[in-house]
C-alpha cells in the first residue's frame, strides 16, 4: 500500500524558505547576467564610437592644417620668387620646417617647376622621377590650378619611411602656373595618430575606401581596399573574427574613419561573471541551508507548543499552558489560549459548586460548554495558511484571538451587536476553512442592536448548519436574520442543506419538549432549556424544515434593554 509522505511544520517552513528565497535570488542572478551582457555591449559600442569621434577630430585637425598651409605656401612670395628666380631657397625651407616641426603628422615637401623638375625637396627624389603615380598626381594638380588636390598614394623613401597621403597645389604667378608644391604625409605618423587606448582597430580611408592608415594589416583587402563582410546583424567579419564597427565621415575632408572592436574581447568578462555567479550560488546555498534551519526552528517552536497543548486538551487535561515569547501574533494567541484554560477551569469549578442548586445550577451548567475541537480545527487551518498565505494566517490569528477573548468574558448577557460581531468572526474563520464552499448573509435591523441576549446564543445552530448542511452537497449558504415582531425579538438561522423529513422533524420537536435528553441533539436541547428557564414558556426554539429544502431555526426571546445574569 502506497503511503503519502507528510512533512511537519518545521520541514515545510524550511523548504518554503529555500524556495521563496531562491526565486528572487535566481531572478537577481539572471538580471545580473543580462545586465552584464547588455552593459558589455553598450560599453563596447561606446568605446568604439568615442574612439571614432576622437580620431575623426584629430584627422580633421591635421587635414585642415595641411590644407591651409599648402594654400599659404603656394601664394607665399618666398615660394613664388624661388620658383621664378631659383633664389632664396633658405626662406622656403625655413617656412616648411617651421610648420612641419609643430605637426602631429610629419610630411615631405617638394617644389617642382612647370616641367616637373624638382627645385626643392626635403627628401631624396630618386624614385619619384620616374614614378607614374607621382607624375599622374602632378598632372591632376596641373589640371586644377585654383584647387588643392588630395590623393591617397603610397611612396617609399629611404630608411623604410613611407608616405600615404598627398596634398598638391599649383604655384600661380600673374595668372600662369609656374610650378607645383606637394606635401606627402608619413604613414607611420598617421598610425600613431589613430591609436586609441580603448580601441582595437582603427582605419582611415579615402572616399574610395582605399586605406590611408590602419592599426592592423588584417583590414587590408584587394588593392589596399577596406571592404569588410557584414553578417546578418551588421557585424563586421574580418579574418574569421566578428567585430562591432562604427564609421564616421571626417567633416571637411574626403576621408572616413572606421573603428572596430572584437566581440571576443567580452568573453573574459563573461567567464569572470560566470565564475562569480557559480561561486556566489554555492556560498548562498550553504547560507540558505543554515538560515532556513534557524528560521524553521524559530518559527515552529510556537506551533509545536500549541499542538502539544491541544493534544493535552483533547485528553481532558486543562493545565497544558503554553509559554510563547515571540513578540508577535503567536504570543498574543498564547496569552489568549492560557486565559481560556484558566477560564475553563474556573467554569468547571463553578459548575461543581452550583450542581446542588436548582434553576441557576442548570443555567450555569448549560453555559459552561465549550468546544476545543473548533480551536484545534482552526489551528490546523492556520498551520497550512502559514505555508501558503502569510496575510491570511495573520487574519486567522487576529480572528481567533478576538473569539477567545470574547468567549472567556465574564458577562452572561451581551448586547446583540457584540454577539453578532462574534458570529461574523466565527463565520469568517469557517469560511477560511471551507473556502468557496461556505457562504453567509446577515440581516440585523437597527432597532435590535442594543438589545441584550444570552451570550453565544446562535453558535450551536450555526454549528449544526455547517455540520449537517454539507451532507449530500458540496456547498452551503447560511442566512441569519434578526428583527422585532409583536414585541418579541426573533433570531433566525436558515441553511440550504438537505433538511429533514417529517418524521425526523417530529422527533426533534419531541426532544425539545422533553425534560430529559439522552439523544445526539444536545446543543439544540440545551439552548431551548436555557431559554425556557430564563424567559419562560413564551420563549424557545421553533424549527421548520423539509426534505431537500433546508432548515430554518427561529429563536424567540423577550426584548431586554438591560443585561441579566444569565
Amino acid at each position: 500500500m502506497k503511503h503519502t509522505k507528510h512533512r511537519n511544520f518545521r520541514e515545510s517552513t524550511r523548504r518554503l524558505f529555500r524556495i521563496y528565497t531562491m526565486i528572487p535570488f535566481a531572478i537577481l542572478m539572471i538580471l545580473f547576467v543580462a545586465f552584464t551582457i547588455v552593459n558589455g555591449r553598450i560599453n563596447l559600442m561606446q568605446r568604439t564610437n568615442q574612439a571614432a569621434q576622437s580620431i575623426s577630430h584629430s584627422i580633421e585637425e591635421v587635414y585642415q592644417q595641411y590644407h591651409d598651409e599648402i594654400e599659404r605656401m603656394a601664394k607665399s612670395p618666398a615660394v613664388v620668387d624661388y620658383v621664378s628666380t631659383h633664389l632664396g631657397s633658405e626662406k622656403v625651407y625655413s617656412e616648411f620646417y617651421e610648420f612641419n616641426s609643430h605637426q602631429k603628422v610629419k610630411s615631405i615637401f617638394h617644389i617642382l617647376n612647370r616641367g616637373g623638375i624638382f627645385l626643392a625637396t626635403s627628401a631624396p627624389t630618386n624614385m619619384l622621377d620616374s614614378d607614374f603615380s607621382f607624375r599622374n598626381f602632378v598632372h591632376r594638380v596641373e589640371l586644377y590650378p585654383q584647387d588643392t588636390v588630395t590623393e591617397m598614394n603610397s611612396f617609399r623613401y629611404s630608411h623604410e619611411r613611407n608616405t600615404s597621403y598627398s596634398f598638391g597645389r599649383a604655384i600661380v604667378k600673374d595668372g600662369y602656373t609656374i610650378g607645383y608644391i606637394v606635401y606627402q604625409l608619413y604613414e607611420a605618423d598617421f598610425q600613431k595618430l589613430i591609436f586609441e587606448q580603448n580601441n582595437e582597430i582603427a582605419v582611415i580611408t579615402d572616399e574610395y575606401k582605399t586605406i590611408i592608415a590602419t592599426t592592423s594589416n588584417i583590414t587590408k583587402g584587394v588593392l589596399n581596399k577596406f571592404q569588410p563582410t557584414l553578417d546578418g546583424q551588421g557585424h563586421a567579419e574580418i579574418n574569421n573574427g566578428s567585430y562591432y564597427m562604427y564609421s564616421k565621415p571626417i567633416p571637411g575632408t574626403p576621408l572616413q574613419v572606421f573603428t572596430l572592436n572584437s566581440y571576443h574581447s567580452e568573453q573574459y568578462t563573461y567567464y569572470t561573471v560566470t565564475i562569480f555567479v557559480v561561486v556566489t550560488c554555492i556560498l548562498l546555498w550553504f547560507l540558505l541551508q543554515f538560515l532556513s534551519n534557524k528560521m524553521s526552528a524559530r518559527n515552529s517552536e510556537s506551533i509545536d507548543q500549541f499542538v502539544a497543548a491541544l493534544d493535552m486538551l483533547r485528553e481532558g487535561k486543562l493545565d497544558g499552558y503554553v509559554d510563547i515569547r515571540t513578540g508577535d501574533e503567536f504570543e498574543t494567541l498564547g496569552r489568549e489560549y492560557n486565559a481560556m484554560l484558566v477560564r475553563l477551569q474556573d467554569l468547571l469549578e463553578k459548575n461543581k459548586e452550583l450542581s446542588e442548586l436548582s434553576t441557576m445550577i442548570e443555567v450555569k451548567q448549560l453555559q459552561a460548554q465549550f468546544h476545543p475541537h473548533f480551536i484545534f480545527n482552526v489551528l490546523e487551518t492556520l498551520r497550512y495558511a502559514i505555508k501558503i498565505d502569510a496575510n491570511q494566517a495573520q487574519e486567522i490569528v487576529i480572528l481567533l484571538s478576538r473569539l477567545l477573548r470574547y468567549s472567556i468574558g465574564h458577562d452572561r448577557s451581551v448586547k446583540l451587536k457584540d454577539d453578532m460581531n462574534y458570529v461574523r468572526d466565527y463565520l469568517k474563520l469557517q469560511q477560511i476553512r471551507f473556502n468557496e464552499r461556505l457562504a453567509y448573509r446577515m440581516e440585523v435591523t437597527e432597532e435590535t442592536q442594543e438589545v441584550f441576549i444570552p451570550k453565544l446564543l446562535l453558535q450551536p445552530f450555526i454549528e449544526n448548519a455547517i455540520k449537517y448542511g454539507y451532507q449530500n452537497q458540496s456547498s452551503i449558504l447560511i442566512e441569519i436574520r434578526v428583527y422585532v415582531h409583536e414585541g418579541k425579538l426573533l433570531l433566525e438561522v436558515q441553511d440550504n442543506g438537505r433538511g429533514m423529513d417529517e418524521q425526523t422533524l417530529a422527533a426533534v420537536h419531541r426532544i425539545l419538549q422533553s425534560q430529559n435528553n439522552s439523544t445526539q441533539h444536545i446543543g439544540l436541547y440545551n439552548v431551548h432549556r436555557r431559554l425556557l428557564l430564563l424567559y419562560g414558556e413564551s420563549s424557545g426554539i421553533h424549527i421548520r424544515s423539509a426534505q431537500g429544502q433546508g432548515t430554518c431555526v427561529t429563536i424567540t426571546i423577550p426584548l431586554e434593554r438591560s443585561g441579566l445574569d444569565v
